[in-house]
């Protein structure tokens, strides 16, 4: 699963609400408030990965620094991030799970323990299409880590998708349905040295 294996991960969005589109852009003040709000989400997503292949499953996300991504069959597999850490493991492959600093995937930016997108050369692009405001954002530390590409809809925002392009020129694209926001999720879902149970 060339996902897998180059980290492209992203996320695509649905279609944004018909009241959405009355919205105005949405302020970087707001969304980085919104997303440090988000401290626990869980729901369906459908990835769209870099060769044009599509993969199902559920994202679960415990902020600060976590989240897990399981991909249904045929697919199978799983990803998590947690203790600083993101690990792949590939149920398809024989090959040991592959390990990456959470620090160098662009992810790292949103699950940050304070979000903070008018940080100084961190917003690369801020836009509205009459519909969503899509905004950049990179580590301005180390952009050739690659950058994410955020959609919200408003007037209170939501993130209804994420873009990441990989500091290698791959991206990837993932549809959200709706998430469940809030509730309790068990920090073991989140242990990247004991998986769990996948495809639950």
């Amino acid at each position: 699963m060339r996902f897998l294996k180059t980290l492209t991960l992203s996320v695509a969005i649905a279609c944004a609400s018909a009241g959405a589109s009355f919205a105005d852009k949405l302020p970087l003040s707001s969304i980085s408030s919104y997303l440090n709000g988000l401290t626990t989400a869980t729901g369906a997503f459908t990835q769209i990965n870099g060769d044009g292949t599509i993969s199902t499953g559920t994202i679960y996300i415990k902020r600060p620094g976590r989240v897990r991504f399981e991909y249904n069959a045929p697919d199978g597999g799983l990803v998590i991030a947690g203790s600083n850490t993101v690990v792949i493991y590939d149920t398809k492959s024989n090959e040991p799970p592959e390990t990456y600093p959470l620090s160098r995937t662009p992810l790292s930016i949103i699950l940050a323990r304070n979000v903070n997108l008018g940080q100084a050369k961190m917003v690369t692009g801020h836009t509205y299409d009459g519909t969503a405001t899509t905004v950049t954002a990179q580590d301005p530390d180390n952009p050739q880590y690659g950058n994410i590409q955020m959609k919200f809809t408003g007037p209170q925002p939501q993130l209804r998708q994420w873009i990441i392009n990989d500091g290698n020129g791959g991206q990837t694209t993932v549809v959200l349905g709706d998430l469940k926001v809030g509730g309790n999720l068990a920090n073991k879902l989140f242990d990247v040295g004991s998986p769990g149970s996948v495809n639950r």
